[in-house]
């Protein structure tokens, strides 16, 4: 049987390291059981900074994984990486727990640390005096046009930015919608509709606002994909408007209840066709269900714009979604050091080759 479970060890900035323990949740980004693990065997409250190994041939879950961690404990100084975001490296989080604490004006009473890798680190905080928690989130430069999106959104209320990627978060009723109902999903396609919709009408404000068009394929993508440039004049042509594009819409960016959903983590965001966030929101339903989301998806694009011809649109963009998610992924192996490229090793190659399948004449 597989194990997708991890097996943890940390090696302490000062150079100690602990013994192994395991740990259910196997997504190695997720440390906060690590972090109470740490607390109950060895009674160190400690900050996960970075991955330093894992085991290999694993995509981002299970296996023998090793992170570097701090604690009170006097560090060694170690070489710099340019690639290192802030919060990865030593004295990092207690940085950013600071900032937060200046930009807050209020005490944290409480800090958990739940998520960190190169994509985000996601801190929950409790707030003296604040009867709801507040999340503090820190990205990469690669996505900093976020407070920017948040801002124009409104939803969830961005509560200060700052340097270093660093975004104070109100907190969001109920939770992610992974599991969502078909209802659920269809309530999805409104929202972010509505959304794309009033951002059709506001390009000049959101270019001002640096977020980026879409990623353009590096070379040795594109020269894979000569239809490429045929296939996105084509569903240009099809009549929908570029629009804010989430760029990674799958239930799980949906945080809220079946009656009241908002739509979180636009990192990804950029300027370009709606059909994009439709089809990364339905790859993974039973056909169809897929189906039906998309009709319903193209009544409403067919009604605010007549004429239009949303569904060939889709069919048109499936194989640059999927190149399009090979360059993203790219990008990040580009802009990350290499012990957290084990996150992404395989993803390019494996979107290429899903284009590639779905290309014309294929």
């Amino acid at each position: 049987m597989t194990r997708v479970s991890r097996e943890v060890t940390l090696v302490l900035t000062d150079g100690r390291v602990l013994p192994s323990f395991h740990v259910e949740l196997p997504w190695w980004q997720e440390v906060a059981e690590i972090i109470a693990a740490a607390k109950a065997r060895f009674g160190l409250d400690l900050a996960i900074l970075r991955i330093l190994s894992t085991e290999p041939g694993r995509p981002n879950g299970g296996g023998q994984v090793t992170y570097l961690a701090q604690g009170g404990e006097t560090p060694i100084p170690e070489d710099d990486h340019p690639l290192r975001p802030d919060y990865a490296k030593q004295g990092g989080p207690a940085r950013t727990l600071a900032w937060a604490q200046q930009a807050l004006g209020k005490r944290i009473v409480n800090a958990e640390q739940k998520r960190t890798w190169n994509l985000s680190a996601i801190w929950k905080l409790e707030v003296e005096g604040e009867a709801e928690p507040v999340w503090l989130k820190q990205v990469p430069h690669f996505f900093a046009h976020e407070p920017s999106v948040l801002r124009y959104l409104g939803q969830p209320v961005l509560i200060a930015a700052g340097p270093e990627g660093r975004q104070l978060i109100a907190n969001l009723p109920g939770t992610d919608l992974y599991q969502a109902d078909f209802p659920t999903l269809i309530a999805i396609v409104k929202d972010i509709v509505h959304i794309q919709l009033r951002a059709a009408a506001d390009l000049p404000r959101l270019r001002s606002l640096g977020v980026p068009p879409m990623i353009s394929l590096p070379p040795a993508i594109s020269s894979s994909a000569p239809w490429a440039a045929t296939l996105a004049a084509r569903a240009a042509a099809c009549g929908l408007p570029e629009t804010l594009v989430h760029g990674d819409l799958h239930p799980g960016n949906v945080f809220g209840t079946a009656e009241q959903r908002t739509i979180i983590d636009w990192g990804d965001s950029f300027i370009g066709h709606p059909a994009f966030d439709i089809i990364r929101l339905t790859e993974r339903l039973m056909p169809a269900d897929a189906a039906a989301v998309i009709a319903y998806w193209s009544e409403l694009w067919r009604n605010a714009y007549p004429g239009s011809d949303p569904i060939q649109a889709i069919e048109l963009l499936r194989p640059l979604a999927a190149l399009r998610m090979a360059a993203v992924y790219q990008m990040f192996l580009d802009n990350i050091e290499p012990s957290e490229r084990p996150y992404h090793d395989g993803d390019v190659a494996s979107y290429v080759d899903i284009a590639q399948r779905m290309a014309p004449g294929e």
